[in-house]
This record gives C-alpha cells, structure tokens and sequence, in this order.
C-alpha cells in the first residue's frame, strides 16, 4: 500500500511544491526588484549631489505631473499648517471649485524655515518647528486632477532654523558676534550675500518642482527691514551694494535653474513699484525683471505709510493704492522693455488698517485690471477666505 501510494501521488506533489516555490520566486522579483514606476531626479550643488526617489505606484506616491500657467493666475495663499489638515484645506479647496480660482500658493518653506515635504531630502540637521505636510505629492496630484495650477512658495532669507545650524551664513549682532540677530518678531535672518545658501535654495526649488509643483514663488528675497538694523553684522555681504548683491543672487538663481522647466514669480515690496532706489533692503523692480517669469509686488494697501498718494490712511482706500501701483510697475516695466504681463500682484483681503469688506477685495482686482493686467494672488496669513469677494466658476 505504501509502495502504491509512493508511486501514485509523491511525484505529483514535489512537482506541485517546485512549481510553487517558482511562483513564489517570480512573484518576489517582480514586486520587489524590478524598478517600475521610478522616477529618479538629482539636485546637484557642485561638490554636494541631494538624490531622491519618488514611486510612480499610483497607491504610494502619484507620479509628478505638470500644468501650464494659466493665461490669468488668479490664486490663494494656503499656509502649510493648513495643508497638512486635510479637513482645513478642503476647505480652501471647496472655494476654489466654486470660484473663479484656478491657482493655490502653498508654503513649501515658510517663516519658520520649515520645508513642509515631510519627506524632503534638503533638510537633516535643522528641522524648523513649522507644519509638515505628510502627503504633499498626492496632494498637488488631487489638484491637479481639478486642474488648479500650484505654485510652491518659499520664504527665501528670512530663516531662523537654517541661521540656528548654520550660523557661518547668517546675520549677526554687531554687540554680540556670536550671537544671531533677530528681527522685531524675534526672527534670524541669511545674510544675502552667503552663497552656499544660493545653492541650497536652488535644490528647494528643484525637489518642490520635482514632486510636482507648476511653479516656484521665492518670497523674502530682500535685506531686513524691522529690527535694530544698526546692529546687523553680515559676514558674506562686504561691502558690494544690497541691490547688487541681490541682483547677484537673481541671476545666480536663474543661471542654476535655467536647464529645467521650472517657472519663477519673484515676491516684492509694494513700494517698489513707485519707489525710487532699493529703499534699504536691496529690492529694485527693474533688477528682478530679466530674472523671473512673473514678478509679484505686494501691493497691500494697508502696508503703505500715511500720506501716500496724500491718504491719511492708504488702507482705506484699496482701489486708488492698487491702481497707482500698478499703472507704475507697468510703466517701468515697459521702460525696461519687458512684457508688463510678468507683473501679478499680491492683492489683501485681511483687517489691517481698515476692516477689508468683499467690496475692498474687489476694487483691488478691479484696480488691477484698469491698470491693464489680468492676474492677481489673495493674501490672507490664516488661510481664510469667503466667497463673497469672488466671481463663482464659470464652468
């Protein structure tokens, strides 16, 4: 009986295990050593070389994809706090499917010197106390898919947590060297001229854009402007002009950035359009113009000093602010030979100065379009936003 049963079944069921066993090995090599759905980028520095993977699998990470620039942005601010909520910023999100926004700015490096990627490669040693957003790849795909147009924006010298690692670049005090200096809000600044961080500003804009972001806003690309300032010490800056040294860092960030397809908006005071010389901090429109593809001044009412245009107080009077603004930035540009197309201001629609009504928030768009431009950004600090104030969805 034995012998009969050896004969009859054994053969079949080693054959049965083997082939098992092979299906197995198969099933392994695909799943795990075969490198489908890789999308590799490097973020090359000289000498420093950051690589990253990203998985295509469509239920890990989304493979990155693009959109074009709108012909007329029309865009919110959404800080990386609220990004990171999924409930906060669905929110945001349910205006712009509502409205005529087709554009969200989101903090890719914000105040704190917080990179938001949770998973970013830039950042071992000097993690900022900001907020991380633990899926900001799948994020963008989703908005995306609606096709809302994404701009990373990254608060460029003012940071605190890479001064803290690195205080070799940063601006000191002059009383005590050791020590960094601070603005009014307690907050280090990079000296401008410190090159090593160019390049680490640069890898930003690459991995922000690698992980799929349309375009990269560089804000804070300026010297300080509140603080004892008679007590910065720059170790990089020398002597060489703020608005040379600024302009250096345009055209080095432009150079460096030139080779891919990254779109660039640059963030300037809203006096810059009017104002002549670099009024202390280095920014002057013309120098940002060849450099950048879009050029954003802050033209928030409420930042003017009373007596502009003879207001007492310019935060009251939100159409006539924009409007000169703009008319002027679009008159210099011009001069410059430059399209004025490139010019897309951050308009208000917080309280500061006055209460900013829905009405308030219109002007300024309408302020802007009279001055014949068609794009414009809505800054809030908290991410709040009504409706009232917007156009509903032509679609």
């Amino acid at each position: 009986m034995i012998h009969d049963w050896w004969k009859q079944g054994a053969t079949r069921i080693v054959v049965i295990i083997i082939f098992a066993c092979c299906m197995l090995t198969i099933i392994y090599g695909i799943v795990f050593l075969l490198p489908f759905g890789r999308v590799t980028f490097f973020l090359d520095t000289g000498s420093n070389i950051a690589t990253t993977t990203i998985l295509a699998v469509a239920d890990i990470v989304p493979a990155p994809t693009h959109i074009i620039t709108p012909s007329a942005v029309k865009a919110l601010y959404m800080t990386a706090c609220i990004a990171s909520e999924k409930k906060l910023r669905d929110k945001v999100v349910a205006i712009v499917d509502a409205t005529e926004i087709n554009s969200l700015v989101i903090d890719y490096k914000d105040y704190s010197g917080t990179i938001s990627y949770a998973s970013t490669k830039l950042q071992p040693d000097n993690f900022g106390n900001g907020c991380q957003i633990v899926d900001l790849p799948e994020f963008i795909a989703e908005l995306h898919a609606k096709g809302i147009y994404t701009i990373s924006r990254i608060t460029t010298f003012q940071d605190p947590s890479y001064a803290r690692a690195h205080i070799n670049v940063a601006i000191r005090s002059k009383a005590y060297p050791n020590s960094l200096w601070k603005d009014i809000n307690g907050l280090a600044y990079i000296d401008p001229g410190a090159r090593p961080y160019w390049d680490y500003v640069v890898d930003m804009a690459k991995e922000s854009y690698a992980i799929g972001f349309d375009e990269v806003n560089f804000d804070y690309i300026r010297f300080p402007s509140d603080g004892n300032l008679d007590d910065m010490l720059y170790m990089r800056t020398a002597s060489t002009s703020k608005a040379e040294v600024l302009k250096g860092f345009f055209s080095y960030l432009h150079s460096a950035l030139a080779s891919t397809s990254i779109v660039t908006s640059a963030d300037l005071f809203g006096l810059t359009t009017s104002a002549e010389g670099d009024m202390g901090i280095g920014q002057i429109l013309e120098n940002t113009l060849p450099y950048f593809d879009y050029i954003a001044p802050m033209v928030y009412p409420s930042h003017f000093a009373s007596g502009f245009q003879d207001f007492a107080k310019p935060a009251e009077h939100p159409y006539e602010v924009v409007n000169y603004s703009m008319l002027r930035a679009v008159e210099r540009t011009i001069q410059a030979s430059t399209t004025p197309f490139k010019l897309r201001p951050w308009i208000q629609a917080f309280d500061l100065g006055a209460v900013y009504t829905p009405d308030m928030v219109r002007a300024q768009m309408k302020a802007t379009y009279d001055a014949g431009l068609d794009s414009w950004m809505i800054w809030n600090a908290s991410s709040s936003y009504k409706k009232d104030y917007l156009l509903p969805t032509s679609e």
